[in-house]
């Protein structure tokens, strides 16, 4: 095998009102100390954050590119942009607000270029330190479902999709990419159909990074309401495989036997007090969170 010095790696970073310098700067010591040619690219997507000038130090670092956006575009075409903006044929996505848990972080990806997959999902990891009651329904979430081990995650590849920390082929993304039209939250979905239907040979590793950026329950909620928005979207235009998504297979066993409406109604009644704890409960029932899910998801399906 060449040495790793041969290997030539673009980290992309969309951006959104977050300090990703320390992420950088983070990332610039393991690239240097793996003798890797690289170069990393941020674009904050029109936030216009008062955090930006720190962003703006990135600029200070060898090889490294901050870009502010002065109009939000959305994750999708940021994206689109970092891929068409690098130079090198692979390409590490990681989000702003994640860091790297083991020291051969970098050198792990490096390894995999030779070998015959397309990309290589790393997955995610959230340290006990970051929980606090204000975000107990992410951080729960989180730890307890996406959290998977790569051994898992191969067994089912195009089910378990985390783009929060993913490696792939610069041709493969930007076409992959470029057919997702829709710039909204809950893009994994289609992600994962999209890789399934060109049949591309993916791998999953067990190269995590924490998750440190925990939404507030609040805020997670509102956002598991645009996700379930947009995977109805995907439903009513085909756009997913209705096996990989446990929430559809559990909804058209509802719609086969005539229930789904009154389950949502059911569900709604219920909203008031179902939310009280999701919101407030130190350790959140996911099980109660999965039927709060599908009852929002039949509502909105039964008013389109």
């Amino acid at each position: 095998m060449l040495g790793a010095n041969y290997f030539m790696l673009s980290i992309l970073i969309p951006t959104y009102n977050y300090n990703v310098y320390p992420l950088v700067e983070n990332l610039v010591r393991r690239a240097v100390k793996s003798d890797i040619i690289f170069e990393i690219i941020c674009i904050d997507d029109g936030s216009k954050s008062k955090l930006n000038p720190d962003n703006k130090n990135i600029n200070s670092l060898a090889q490294c590119k901050f870009i502010e956006r002065q109009t939000n575009k959305g994750r999708t075409e940021t994206r689109q942009e970092l891929a068409e903006r690098a130079q090198y044929n692979w390409l590490l996505f990681l989000d702003a607000d994640v860091m790297p848990k083991n020291d051969a972080f970098l050198t792990q990806y490096i390894s995999l270029i030779n070998e015959p997959y397309k990309a290589v999902f790393g997955g995610i990891a959230y340290s006990k330190s970051s929980y606090s009651k204000n975000n107990a329904l992410r951080y729960t979430f989180g730890s307890k479902r996406e959290v998977v081990d790569a051994k898992k995650r191969n067994a089912h590849p195009y089910r378990v999709i985390c783009s929060a920390n993913f490696m792939m082929q610069k041709s493969l993304f930007l076409k992959t990419n470029a057919s997702i039209l829709e710039n909204t939250y809950g893009l994994d979905y289609v992600f994962g159909v999209k890789l399934k239907s060109q049949h591309i040979h993916i791998l999953h590793v067990d190269n995590e990074v924490y998750h440190l950026g925990i939404d507030d329950n609040a805020d997670y909620l509102n956002k598991t309401k645009k996700a379930l928005q947009t995977l109805l979207q995907l439903y009513t235009t085909n756009q997913i495989n209705n096996s990989e998504i446990r929430l559809i297979k559990a909804y058209n066993k509802l719609q086969f036997f005539g229930l789904s409406s009154l389950y949502g109604k059911l569900i709604g009644f219920l909203n008031k007090a179902i939310e009280s704890h999701l919101l407030n409960s130190k350790s959140p029932n996911l099980f109660v969170f999965d039927l709060y899910r599908l009852g929002y998801f039949c509502r909105i399906k039964s008013n389109t």
